[in-house]
């Protein structure tokens, strides 16, 4: 068991049961009153922040949280299927765990967060890396003009299916660099 003297932003904790990771905290000593930390939480399982003040020295849970490296290998009916990449133990995830999965494709190196819980241990999240290198399977070929009336994006297909918006200069066939986290072009790959 750890104190509220033991906060530092990164600390996983067990909050209501749900598991936590410290964003933000701030010790208060007011003139009058006992003293207490005003934190932010954000919830490991939906990623939604929470807001909340702890009395000064009150006891926490500490959690421990690994991180570890997995190989995506194919989806099929039950999920998304992974190897760990040092010990070949494969798991199956379904999608509302992956964010952005459709960006994702066989091969893709992820990095997954579980929560160790004496024998029991739970993916928390699974994160692809922040670029992917993608080609572009679809798009319709820019025609002179286009960019006086409408903005200068369009739609492409990329090899995983996905469709996401990209420059009108980008062609069928290119390979381009994809931030997984925004959905957005970054580069074309040379």
């Amino acid at each position: 068991m750890a104190t509220t003297a033991d906060f530092k932003n990164g600390l996983f904790l067990n909050f209501n049961g749900k598991p936590c990771s410290i964003v933000w905290f701030q010790h208060v000593k007011p003139g009058k009153g006992p003293a207490f930390v005003k934190s932010k939480l954000r919830n490991l399982e939906n990623g939604r922040i929470l807001e909340n003040t702890f009395t000064a020295g009150a006891k926490i849970d500490v959690i421990e949280v690994q991180r570890r490296p997995y190989q995506f290998l194919y989806k099929d009916p039950d999920g998304y299927n992974f190897m760990h990449e040092e010990t070949y133990e494969q798991i199956s995830l379904p999608e509302g765990l992956i964010e952005n999965a459709d960006l994702m494709k066989e091969g893709q190196h992820v990095e997954m967060m579980f929560w160790v819980d004496k024998d029991e241990e739970k993916c928390l999240t699974c994160e692809l890396p922040t670029y992917v290198e993608m080609e572009i399977t679809y798009t319709e070929p820019a025609v002179k003009g286009d960019t006086a009336s409408t903005s200068a994006l369009k739609e492409a297909t990329l090899e995983t299916g996905a469709i996401i918006m990209v420059p009108l200069f980008i062609q069928q066939g290119e390979r381009i660099t994809v931030n997984t986290e925004t959905r957005e072009y970054g580069a074309r790959v040379k």
